[in-house]
């Protein structure tokens, strides 16, 4: 099969989603100037730099979380775990500006140390980021977000023997469509020059 996106697909779901996968999912949590928190979940998310560490999600559409780091500058990326995927599937209801999806959801929280918005407590990693760009994309209203990660929250448990375990931390995944997935099973490869 071969087709051209601009001429469609001719399947009842569009596969883009899904052929670019496992994704990880961006829990993104913001807060307004006016003090307003906003937690919702972005499947086009990654990180994208080492040093300094840099991580971006995007965004159809201008929804709070733009609205508010537009604001602030500031946004705190929650990994999620397979123990919170249905806290994290609350969050993701359609709410009003002023409606707290932490609230709304059950998502546990806490503070930031370097940013003024909330974490979700109990996410096997929270980023807090400073926002370094904001990149308007082709197609309507469709935006990339890029941070700076000023600190790193790893929960306690997720350490095991010096390393982040991502087995251990249930770490959870998007998979296109309605499909998600969680890390069961690791391996280690060497590359050739290693």
């Amino acid at each position: 099969m071969f087709y051209r996106p601009k001429d469609g697909h001719g399947l009842p779901h569009n596969p883009f989603n899904a052929i670019v996968s496992p994704r990880p999912i961006g829990w993104i949590s913001t807060r307004s100037s006016d003090g307003h928190e906003n937690l919702a979940p972005y499947s086009f998310f990654n990180a994208v730099a080492y040093i300094p560490p840099q991580v971006m999600f995007s965004t159809v559409g201008a929804k709070d979380s733009l609205r508010n780091l537009r604001e602030t500058g500031e946004f705190c990326v929650n990994l999620v775990g397979a123990n919170q995927i249905a806290v994290m599937n609350a969050s993701s209801e359609a709410l009003g500006f002023e409606e707290d999806e932490f609230a709304h959801s059950g998502a546990l929280r806490a503070p930031c140390r370097d940013i003024a918005c909330s974490r979700v407590e109990d996410a096997p990693a929270s980023l807090e980021c400073k926002v370094s760009q904001i990149v308007r994309l082709e197609g309507k209203e469709n935006f990339a977000i890029f941070g700076e990660v000023v600190g790193i929250h790893i929960r306690e448990d997720c350490v095991i023997d010096g390393r982040f375990d991502v087995v251990h931390a249930r770490m959870l995944s998007r998979l296109g469509y309605r499909d998600y997935a969680e890390v069961k099973e690791v391996f280690e490869l060497t590359r050739p020059n290693d």
